[in-house]
Parts: C-alpha cells; structure tokens; sequence
C-alpha cells in the first residue's frame, strides 16, 4: 500500500468520524462528558444506595419526578417545599410506586426565602436519620417579565430564593459533611445560569449568581475530597415553573399554561441528573437540541452566541407580548419525544 494511498484512507476515516460525531451531537440531549459517564460511568443503582437525600422544591417538576425516581433506589428521603399537601401527595405516590416505607421519607416543609428557619430544618433530619449524604438544592422560582415593567422587589424576591436561600441550607449541612469528610451537594441549576435571555432578567442574575459562588465552594472543598459540589443546568423542562414565575410584582404570578411541546421530558432530565450524582460530575449540562447547541455557542464562541440570542430574543418578546410561549414558536423544527 503506497503512503498517498494510505494517507487518502486516513483523511477519509478522520471525515467520517466528524460526520458521526457530528450527528451524536444533534441528537443529544447532555454536555459530551455527561454522555459519556452514562454509558460508561458508574450507575445510580450502584452509587445511591442506602443513602439519605435531602430534595428541595419536591412538590412539582423536576424536584417531584426525582423523589419518584430515588424512591425506587432504596434511599431515605426528606421532601422539602412551601406546600405541605404537595409533599404529602409526593410520599404517598413514593410510597405505592418504590421500595421505601413510611419511615423511610420525611415530610419536612421549608420556605427557602425564611433563612432563620434552615438551621432547625438542618437538625430535624439529622435526628431523624443520622446523616444527610446528598443535598439537591432544587427549590426556586423563575421570571417573566421586560425589565421596564418590573418592580425592583422582584429581583430581590428571585435573589432571596434562587440564590441566598440555596445557600443558606448549605451552609447548615455542609459542616455535617466536613465532619463526616463524605456528602453531595447538588445544585439545579439552570441553562440560564451559561446564557441570558430577555423577560428573565432576574432569573438570569439568579441562576449565574449560583453558578460564580458554587464554582467558588468547589475550590474551597479541595481539602475535603470526600465532599463534592455538582452544579447540574438543565434547559426547558416539562413542568409548572413557567406557569409559576414571577411577573412585574411579587404578587402577580404568570398563571397561563405555557406549550411544552419543546420541553424535555421530565424523566429523562432526571436520569441524567441521577448520573451525575453517582459520577461526582462537576457541572453538566442537560437540554435538547437546539438549546444544548445554545450553551456551547455561549460557553465557546460567545461574539457568535451574543449576535444569535440576540436576534432570537427579539422574537422571544414578540411572543410574551402575543400570549404565546416564548420559547416554542420558533423551534417548531425541532419534535423532542416526550415520556
């Protein structure tokens, strides 16, 4: 074999690689380093097992859907959020679909925003379990609004909860872990904390507020190899979050149902999220096409990201002020199926 012939068939095979790589990647729907754990990383069913995990915002959404899925893990349980009934709807479906018992979940309601509160919640579960393993920091509230319309207590609501209430109850439970030299703390973050959007302003600041100060404790813990921060930053998932978001007043929530067509599945986001819990990831990022494309371009190729959102935001408040979702309409190409 002559070498141009051998360097025609090189060149050839480095194309075709591109090529499937190129695929895989439209069709993903998590960062490359999570994909990878997934098929070849340690599986939640090995690495969370008799653990107890503390989930916040676990009356609806992503919170809710995880409780389910950790309830078939054989974990303990302690289901946080404002609503009380919620909860109790959450353990008892945990209950008719896991492998858990009664004693195995706590019902424990929190205000995220009533900081004086945490250090109590704190030692609630620890006399009830003993221990607290994993902290999903998942409660919080998003915004819909132009920055002209909106009262400043807005953003002090939405900093309130999204991001000194977070850190505010790991505060209370990190010193546990340091003492036990083991622990999670994860942290639902969101694609917005990467990028920004127009009408989330608030949510923007929020959510790019946690990701500065978690990057900052991962550092800090070096000491403490045991103990391990995961900032997880799903895009649009199925569930009530918009529905529920902040508009120009405290008091005025957005209230219509939104279209989710182009939303993930709430499952599928939360198996990924349960894979980088088991592989100590340190950030991973879990959204469909195009949004995952999205975050690479910010992350990567921000002058190009910029002029692309920018153009896209346009339309984005055209929508808002239309009535319509304002993220569905010009993703129409793209059909995610949905559990």
């Amino acid at each position: 074999m002559s070498w141009e012939l051998l360097l025609w068939l090189l060149a050839l095979g480095t194309l075709l690689a591109l090529v499937v790589q190129l695929l895989r990647f439209l069709r993903a729907d998590g960062d490359l380093t999570l994909l990878w754990a997934e098929w070849q990383g340690r599986r939640p069913e090995w690495e969370l097992t008799d653990v107890v995990v503390w989930v916040t915002g676990a009356s609806s959404g992503i919170g809710e859907e995880l409780a389910y899925q950790l309830s078939k893990l054989g974990v303990s349980l302690v289901l946080s959020a404002r609503r009380a009934h919620e909860l109790d709807r959450v353990k008892r479906r945990c209950l008719e679909n896991g492998n858990l018992k009664g004693k195995d979940i706590l019902v424990l309601p929190l205000d995220l925003a009533d900081r004086n509160s945490h250090e109590e919640a704190t030692k609630t579960v620890l006399q009830e379990f003993g221990k607290i393993d994993i902290l999903v920091n998942n409660g919080g509230v998003s915004q819909r609004s132009l920055f002209m319309d909106t009262n400043v207590d807005v953003y002090k609501e939405l900093i309130e909860i999204n991001y000194l209430g977070t850190v505010s109850l790991t505060k209370c439970v990190l010193p546990h872990m340091i003492e036990r030299k083991q622990g999670k703390i994860i942290i639902v973050n969101s694609l917005l904390g990467i990028i920004s959007v127009p009408l989330s302003g608030g949510y923007c600041a929020s959510k790019h507020a946690l990701r500065g100060f978690f990057s900052t404790l991962q550092m800090e813990l070096d000491a403490y190899p045991g103990v391990t921060v995961s900032n997880i930053c799903p895009g649009p998932v199925i569930s009530n979050i918009v529905k529920n978001s902040l508009t120009g007043e405290v008091t005025k929530i957005l209230g219509s149902e939104a279209d989710q067509s182009h939303k993930m599945a709430t499952s599928r986001c939360v198996r990924l999220m349960l894979i980088c819990m088991a592989n100590d990831l340190k950030e991973v990022w879990i959204a469909e096409q195009p949004f995952l494309l999205m975050a690479y371009l910010w992350q990567y190729m921000p002058t190009w990201a910029w002029w692309l959102t920018n153009k896209l935001g346009k339309k984005r408040i055209e929508n808002f002020k239309s009535g319509v979702d304002a993220d569905s309409s010009y993703f129409k190409i793209w059909k995610p199926k949905h559990d």
